[in-house]
This record gives C-alpha cells, sequence and structure tokens, in this order.
C-alpha cells in the first residue's frame, strides 16, 4: 500500500484555503478549487497523482460525511406550517419540470438514462446555502427559510430517488418501495428511541461528562450512526450515501438544539468532514473527472451551458410560488438562483450512473462542469439581490 498520492490529495486540500485567503475579492467556493486542482494535477493534464485504491476508499467515504453534513443542515421546523405547503407545491413542479426535461433531452438523443439526468436537477447544495444566507443575514428571514426548506426538500428526494432507482444492490423499483417503507420504519424507531434515552437523567449526565474528554463520546455515536444506517441501507439495496444522509437527519431531529447547546458537537463533526474527508472527496472527483470527453467535440462543451438552463428550469422556476409568501421580486429571484445551485449530488449522480453505465463520459463530464459553474455564478448573482432587499426592508421599517 502507498500513500503517495493521497499526500498529494491532502497537500491539495491543505493548500485550498491558503489559495482562496489569496485573492479574497474573489468568493470562490472551495469545493470548485479542489475539483479544478484535481484535474489540474490528475491524468486529464499534469498526470502527477492517480485515484489508487487508498483514495478512492477515502473518497468513497468523504462522499458518504459530506451527505450526512448535508442531512444535519436540514431544519425540519422549517418545514412545517403555510410556508412547508409552499416548499411541497415548489418540489412538486421541480420534479415535474425534471422528468420534462429528462424526457426532451432523452428525446432528443442527448441523453441515456433520461430518469439519472432529471434526479440530478432535483438536488441543491444545501451545505452551500447555509453560509451564504448566513452571510446575508437571510437565514432567518422568510427568503432564506424558504430557501432553506427548498433545498432540504430537494436533497431529501433527489437522494431518495439516487438510491431507489440507481443503486447497484437494488432488485426492483417496486421492492425498493417496500424496503425504502421498511427503512423509514427503521429510522422511526431509532428516533423514539434516542428521544427516550435522552430523557434518562443518568444517560444524559454521561454523555455531558464525556462529550470533550478523549473519550468524545457524542462523536463515537454519531459515527455509530453513520456507518450502523449506510450497513442497512446497503442491506436492503440502497446506496449506502441514502443511510449517512439519513443518519444527518435523524441527529438533527433528536438533537435540534445541538448548536445552541452544545455547539463544539458540530463543530467537531465539520472538523472531520470539511478538514479531511470531504475535501479528499472534492479532489478525487477532479483527478477522475474526463476533461478530454468533455472537450473532445463543440457539441460536447455545448452541453455544459444546456444542464446549467436546465438546472436553472428545474431549480430556480418553481421558487416563483415562494412569491406568495410576500417576497418580493428580487428575493424570489435570489432564491430561485440558490436553490438552483448544485454540485455534491451531481458529482455524486454521475459517479453513479458511469458506474451502471446509465451515463456517458461525456454527458458526466458536462453535468459536473455545469455543477461548478452554478456554484461560481449563481451565489455571486443572488448575493446582491439579498443585501439589496435587506437595505430596502431597513428603509421601510425605519420610515414606519
Amino acid at each position: 500500500m502507498s500513500y503517495d498520492n493521497l499526500v498529494i490529495v491532502l497537500a491539495v486540500a491543505a493548500a485550498v484555503p491558503f489559495v482562496l485567503a489569496m485573492v479574497p475579492r474573489v468568493p470562490l467556493p472551495g469545493p470548485v478549487l479542489e475539483i479544478v486542482a484535481g484535474v489540474v494535477l490528475g491524468p486529464a493534464v499534469l498526470n502527477l497523482v492517480q485515484p489508487d485504491a487508498t483514495v478512492e476508499a477515502l473518497s468513497i467515504i468523504g462522499l458518504s460525511f459530506l451527505l450526512f453534513l448535508a442531512g444535519l443542515e436540514i431544519d425540519f421546523r422549517q418545514l412545517r406550517g403555510p410556508r412547508a405547503r409552499l416548499v411541497g407545491i415548489g418540489l412538486a413542479g421541480t420534479l415535474a419540470l425534471a422528468g420534462i426535461v429528462g424526457w426532451v433531452l432523452d428525446i432528443a438523443g442527448l441523453v441515456e438514462s433520461p430518469l439519472l439526468i432529471g434526479t440530478a436537477l432535483v438536488a441543491t447544495s444545501l451545505g452551500l446555502l447555509v453560509p451564504i444566507l448566513k452571510d446575508a443575514d437571510a437565514v432567518d428571514r422568510p427568503v432564506g427559510q424558504l430557501t432553506i426548506g427548498g433545498a432540504s426538500a430537494g436533497e431529501i428526494s433527489a437522494v431518495v430517488l439516487l438510491s431507489l432507482f440507481f443503486s447497484e444492490h437494488a432488485s426492483s423499483p417496486a421492492s425498493g418501495v417496500l424496503l425504502l417503507l421498511g427503512l423509514a420504519l427503521l429510522v422511526a424507531l431509532i428516533v423514539v428511541t434516542s428521544v427516550r434515552a435522552g430523557r434518562s437523567m443518568w444517560l444524559s449526565r454521561a454523555v455531558v461528562n464525556l462529550a470533550d474528554t478523549s473519550a468524545q463520546v457524542r462523536v463515537r455515536l454519531t459515527m455509530i450512526l453513520i456507518v450502523g444506517l449506510s450497513a442497512i441501507a446497503l442491506h436492503l439495496g440502497f446506496e449506502a450515501i441514502l443511510g449517512a444522509f439519513i443518519a444527518g437527519a435523524v441527529l438533527r431531529l433528536v438533537d435540534p438544539d445541538a448548536e445552541r447547546t452544545h455547539p463544539q458537537f458540530h463543530i467537531k463533526l465539520e472538523g472531520l468532514g470539511y478538514g479531511f474527508l470531504v475535501p479528499v472527496f472534492f479532489v478525487t472527483s477532479g483527478i477522475q473527472f474526463d476533461l478530454g470527453a468533455l472537450f473532445a467535440d463543440v457539441g460536447t462543451a455545448l452541453r455544459v451551458p444546456m444542464f446549467l438552463a436546465a438546472l436553472l428550469l428545474v431549480r430556480g422556476l418553481p421558487a416563483l410560488v415562494y412569491r406568495r409568501a410576500g417576497l418580493s421580486r428580487a428575493e424570489t429571484v435570489a432564491s430561485g438562483l440558490l436553490q438552483a445551485t448544485s454540485l455534491p449530488v451531481i458529482v455524486a449522480a454521475t459517479t453513479i450512473g458511469l458506474r451502471l453505465d446509465a451515463i456517458s463520459p461525456a454527458n458526466a463530464a458536462a453535468l459536473v462542469a455545469a455543477g461548478l459553474v452554478s456554484v461560481v455564478v449563481f451565489p455571486l448573482t443572488a448575493l446582491p439581490l439579498l443585501n439589496r432587499s435587506r437595505r430596502s426592508a431597513g428603509r421601510v421599517h425605519r420610515t414606519g
């Protein structure tokens, strides 16, 4: 076993924050630069690093941990009440548009699996949106709550659809639905058991006493939850990422105020994920990126703006329904742009699709490239709109 390639991957991951710090006026998301660095150093350009077995294994774990952290971002309190109804209507519109776009592209002979393309277009980069909305002081405003709710619904739907229809271990969609219901019942049992265990004074005191010692008991219990649900998902015929995503959602559901009551816990999880595992996934995705397939011909390169427009249509257009909640035009457009920002699930979908021959290398490269452009362009366009709406609201408040 050699660690040479892993050392290079980790060196890239460590260097990216410093590179971004040197150009603070260019708010480029870290994952984008990590993927680009992987492309440059990988076989596509300089051929200095290879995705060997060690790197690939850690990359898979990194993908699972990324989906876990995405599940941890879901605030179920945002998915209730009148706003939840608008989020549901928006999600229904997204699913319908995703089906239509996939069907049209299939009729035109541009894609191999319309269902895989539609599934990839449904998701939103929830983990990327939350920091953006926090920086814009919009998390607690209606625009922020609706955007996070819509992103959460899209993320959940995409991961479930991906595991249901494109798992290497699945038998058939019909049996998959039944197994999914069984998984849901098991998750409900885990939630109920965890809530009851949390009411035990002895157990709660033990967790508090051991949480910040060398035992790090909260982190250890979380690892059991992630690996356990991932293993169960695999045994039921789904992708492990579904189990990891559910683990994050379960943890958020049973401990919704963790960021306030014991904030160090989430910092530790994010440190393990964003400090080690997740960058390995993004850099490795760049190393495996088929740059040659993307620029093999003009038609393939032109699919990048096509998929980018599809993202904007499928995820951005349904945000128009948020106008019913009193959002301004600028806030509605910003919400649509942010919901159309997607990368991690696109990378996961194309990775799985390539293994199953459900997508060509050219389309996989074009779809990932469109995701890269979306996480750069759409948030940069949305931020001024959010800031303008905040200033307008402040002026109205002072006038009133």
